[in-house]
């Protein structure tokens, strides 16, 4: 099995949110955290209908890193968009 496929596995079967908390501070660094971090929180103000040159602006970043986030919502199936549905409620299209 590949490695990637071994931690896609690792990730999936962590069930208990205190473990994954734990898992996540052993595996990456600080620094990977919080760029996870801004991913996500990138992901979830476009999936709140924010502009991306707001979100640029209000996080002192370039458009390319909202770019990505904005085609993964985009994106028939999206999985990301999905679980930003689930947790924060559908986005009006």
């Amino acid at each position: 099995m590949k490695t990637r496929h071994e931690l896609q596995k690792v990730f999936a079967d962590v069930r208990d949110y205190q473990e994954m908390v734990s898992f996540f501070e052993e595996i990456f660094t600080p620094k990977e955290i919080k760029d996870l971090e801004l991913r996500w929180e990138l992901l979830k103000e476009l999936h709140a209908g924010h502009t991306q040159r707001k979100i640029a602006a209000s996080h002192k970043i370039s458009l390319c890193k909202i770019t990505r986030g904005s085609k993964i919502l985009k994106k028939p199936g999206s999985i990301t968009k999905r679980l930003l549905d689930a947790c924060y409620g559908k986005k009006e299209e």
